[in-house]
């Protein structure tokens, strides 16, 4: 099958976006700030997933307690972004050891207190209100602190033993959100493919990572037989594409995929038709959440939708999300 001339066209835009930043730029792009894969929670979202298909419910207390850590340090992102002074952060500190819900008029979401109650001292809320330089906050958040749960994960990972799988993640870039299923632990127990695009990223990928199987590619026209990996993940990609390569980007990872996909999608909406934004040479579409869960029923037997923010409030009460626009979607097949 040969790819028609209007998705070769769509390729050669995208390609043309993304190949207009230096390596430099595309390997620190959707790993910084918010976009952290230790502290985003569809980047969480997606190695728990991992991890449950590899060992069941086992970690389940231990996924709970990363993603309040991912929250506490959204949090104090936020905090540090309004330029609150390092004093205030330890008013923070003792707000919370005293059990009070204002620090000199700063607001404590009662899912920081909860996350607090449940830790031991000394722990790393208080390492984090501790840390801030004397002088500003404008350092980034430590890495001994961003590393607490990459820790965790690999030393109890390295105890386990599974059967491994095959996973495939389209658009993997400047292996964004592998490099941390390898420091976390879990890359031992998958034979991984990425592909992407842009060249650039992928020469990126292989000089971290030279031994594992990363690709240049296209999810329009994927090389593999079907049902070729057991599981496959994606983030941040369909927005992108014209409506009629967004069917094409679908109907490819669900061919290639047996078990079950785990979708990471940062502009969505309620409304029952999908929003067209070109900008530049590629898309910024607004997709809907039930249109797009239709393109996936053609091909899954079932499709699990979580809305970031419903999803955090529901489970820790947090409404403190910086995209409300995100929704994971599970689909199995």
């Amino acid at each position: 099958m040969h790819m028609e001339d209007r998705f070769r066209l769509e390729t050669e835009k995208l390609l043309k976006s993304w190949s207009k930043h230096d390596r430099t730029t595309l390997r620190n792009y959707l790993v910084e700030d918010v976009q952290d894969p230790r502290i985003n929670i569809q980047s969480i979202l997606s190695r728990h997933w991992l991890v449950e298909k590899l060992f069941g419910e086992k970690f389940a207390d231990l996924a709970e307690h990363e993603l309040r850590f991912g929250l506490v340090v959204n949090w104090l992102l936020e905090l540090l972004k309004r330029q609150v002074r390092t004093d205030r952060l330890q008013a923070v500190l003792y707000a919370l050891i005293s059990g009070q819900k204002n620090a000199e008029g700063i607001e404590i979401p009662s899912y920081i207190s909860q996350t607090f109650a449940g830790l031991a001292l000394p722990n790393y809320i208080c390492d984090l209100l501790n840390w801030a330089p004397v002088e500003s906050t404008d350092e980034p958040v430590p890495e001994y602190i961003m590393t607490t749960f990459q820790r965790i994960w690999s030393e109890l990972l390295a105890e386990e033993k599974s059967k491994k799988i095959s996973v495939l993640e389209p658009a993997c870039g400047s292996a964004n959100d592998y490099r941390f299923i390898d420091s976390f632990g879990i890359s031992g127990f998958i034979n991984y493919t990425g592909f992407d695009l842009c060249a650039k990223n992928i020469r990126n990928a292989r000089q971290m990572f030279p031994e594992i199987d990363f690709r240049v590619g296209n999810v329009f026209e994927i090389p593999a037989e079907d049902n070729a990996f057991d599981y496959c993940f994606v983030h941040d990609l369909f927005e992108h594409f014209s409506l009629d390569a967004l069917e094409i980007a679908v109907s490819e990872i669900c061919r290639v995929t047996s078990r079950s996909i785990c979708i990471g999608f940062f502009n969505m909406h309620e409304d029952k038709d999908h929003i067209v934004q070109n900008v530049d040479d590629y898309h910024w579409n607004k997709l809907s959440v039930s249109a797009t869960k239709k393109l996936f029923e053609r091909y899954a037997s079932t499709v699990q939708i979580v809305h970031i923010e419903a999803f955090l409030a529901s489970r820790f009460e947090c409404r403190d999300v910086h995209n409300k626009n995100a929704y994971t979607f599970i689909a199995d097949f």
